[in-house]
């Protein structure tokens, strides 16, 4: 089942699973560009020599300086002569000093002039760059071999993309833990800072963290939930998951910071300016530190693996939502076309990634990194919550629960998703609102066209939602308006298990089960907004489950 499937719980907010489906396509187009990187860095690991670990490539500039030069040349400043500038590039041939705020260290130039081969602005887009091009083309091949058979594939590679990362992990923190400074890193990293805590926007990027890490609201968790068994025990799941994978994300943020406290050692910084955001943590300052270490080939083989296998497996869960989705609503064209139908999907992400890998390709992924999934994502959570809590109603949510795993939620749960979420999800958003600034990479002003185009793809999933409940009202038939929107805020005819699963229950320990001679359910006529009173319904299982509020 698909985030559209699920939507027969309430009809009318059909619109909130496209809308899911939307964000999930759309990450998708950037998110394989960073698996690109990621591969293209792997492919130039395998060398005697990282390429960034030195000034005398061709794409270096006379402002590069190496960080094993600059570690001595910061202490002779330091020590001997503090008016002194540091001599240039020598591979320019150029006897002019550069001083020392002007200098790049290697892993910076690097990334921006031969992975990026960045232009001067968005209105540049330049040429393909044809190495990216090849990564790019590795990455969504890699995808469509995991996916062309839909979960049955998947459910194998997982089992080692799920479990690689953690001995990745594991290599790299003893490795990382042996470099001097790294714990001063790991110290900076455990302190806690108590006045930020007052501060909403810290607690706004903390709650955007959760979505990306945990995934509500994306689709993923339903699309890969619904291939369980009907009593699989999603209560325990539910605790497990976040435990496990918040206590990966403090894991991982020790190997990192060690080695950002390698770094601040090395070049006499303090670790908070060492500390970078985006993708410059990622591609600069933890390849420079690579750089620094012994065999730095095999660190950066095993540190690029880790980042491929843990992008492959949120790569699945987005990619199998929007596949999945397409196939549920139009399975009469597309069921029996699955692998076609990904191998499709594949080709049309694949195009519209290629602006990103122009030299012009990081302005667009800026902007559509800065406008998808931040707001959408808590307002999509924020109808889900809604609609299932208020509209659905929350005892036949707690009850559909106690059909699955034998008992009901606590009340702690009920005060959780009916109050306090949607609270946090409210001010959240008042945050989002309040601090929100336009797109930002480096110094660089993005002209209202990009900023006019990021806002559009960024509500585009929001927008969905009342364009399709309108689409709804107008497919139902007859009727007022009034009659029309609560028919299809009732749950619809296909919402509810299987026939087969109610029919091997035991019927003695159900009490909300009975007989449809009872209370038949209401069908959804294409033609009508109304059942006849005391007509059948046809077509109906014999068991259906009871309505708690009514009863």
């Amino acid at each position: 089942a698909s985030p559209l499937a699920l939507w027969d719980i309430c009809p009318l907010f059909k619109g909130v699973g496209w809308g899911m489906i939307i964000i999930s396509g759309l990450v998708c187009i950037y998110y394989n560009i960073i698996l690109t990187w990621v591969i293209y860095y792997l492919v130039l690991s395998f060398a005697a020599r990282v390429p960034w670990d030195s000034c005398d490539n061709d794409f270096n500039t006379c402002n590069c300086t190496e960080t094993r030069i600059e570690e001595h040349l910061r202490n002779l400043t330091e020590q001997l002569m503090p008016n002194f500038t540091w001599p240039a590039n020598p591979r320019c041939n150029s006897s002019t000093p550069l001083h020392v705020n002007y200098s790049q260290t290697s892993s910076n130039e690097f990334w921006r002039y031969s992975v990026l081969k960045q232009s001067d602005g968005i209105d540049n887009l330049g040429s393909i760059h044809w190495g990216l091009l090849l990564s790019l083309i590795g990455a969504w091949l890699l995808i469509f071999a995991c996916l062309c058979k839909g979960v049955k594939s998947v459910g194998k590679v997982v089992y080692v993309t799920a479990t690689s990362p953690y001995l990745f992990l594991a290599i790299l923190m003893v490795r990382n833990c042996m470099l001097p400074g790294s714990w001063e890193g790991i110290r900076f990293y455990i302190t806690p800072v108590w006045s930020k805590l007052a501060n909403l926007e810290i607690w706004h990027e903390a709650a955007l963290q959760v979505f990306f890490a945990l995934g509500p609201a994306w689709g993923g968790l339903i699309t890969m939930s619904s291939f369980n068994k009907f009593k699989n025990n999603c209560y325990r799941d539910a605790i497990v998951v976040p435990i496990v994978n918040c206590l990966t994300s403090i894991f991982g943020g020790f190997v990192i910071f060690a080695v950002v406290g390698f770094m601040a050692h090395k070049t006499g910084k303090e670790v908070s300016d060492v500390v970078d955001k985006g993708p410059g943590l990622v591609f600069v300052a933890y390849p420079e530190a690579i750089a620094q270490m012994p065999v730095a080939p095999l660190w950066a083989i095993l540190f690029f693996l880790m980042l491929i296998t843990i992008g492959l497996d949120s790569q699945f869960g987005m990619f199998e939502t929007m596949t999945s989705s397409f196939v549920d609503e139009f399975p009469r064209y597309l069921r029996k076309y699955k692998t076609p139908f990904v191998g499709l999907m594949c080709m049309v992400e694949f195009l519209l990634g290629l602006p990103l890998i122009t030299q012009g390709g990081i302005y667009i992924f800026t902007i559509f990194d800065w406008f998808i999934g931040t707001f959408a994502l808590c307002i999509i959570a924020l109808f889900e919550l809604i609609v299932i809590c208020y509209v659905y109603g929350i005892h036949r949510f707690r009850a559909d629960i106690e059909l699955m795993l034998g008992y009901k939620p606590g009340h702690y749960w009920t005060v959780m998703w009916c109050g306090v979420t949607p609270l946090a999800l409210v001010l959240i958003l008042i945050s989002i609102a309040a601090n929100f600034t336009n797109p930002v990479l480096e110094n660089y002003k993005f002209p209202p066209g990009s900023i006019a185009f990021g806002w559009l793809i960024g509500s585009i999933s929001i927008i969905i939602i009342p364009v399709v409940a309108v689409y709804r009202i107008y497919k139902v038939g007859k009727g007022s308006l009034l009659e029309r929107i609560r028919y299809l805020l009732r749950p619809s005819t296909d919402w509810g298990p299987p026939k087969d699963t109610l029919y091997n229950m035991r019927m003695g320990k159900l009490d909300n089960i009975v007989t449809s001679q009872t209370q038949p359910m209401l069908p959804i006529y294409p033609g009508s907004c109304s059942v006849p009173e005391g007509s059948a319904t046809p077509g109906t299982s014999d068991v259906i489950i009871k309505d708690p509020i009514v009863d």
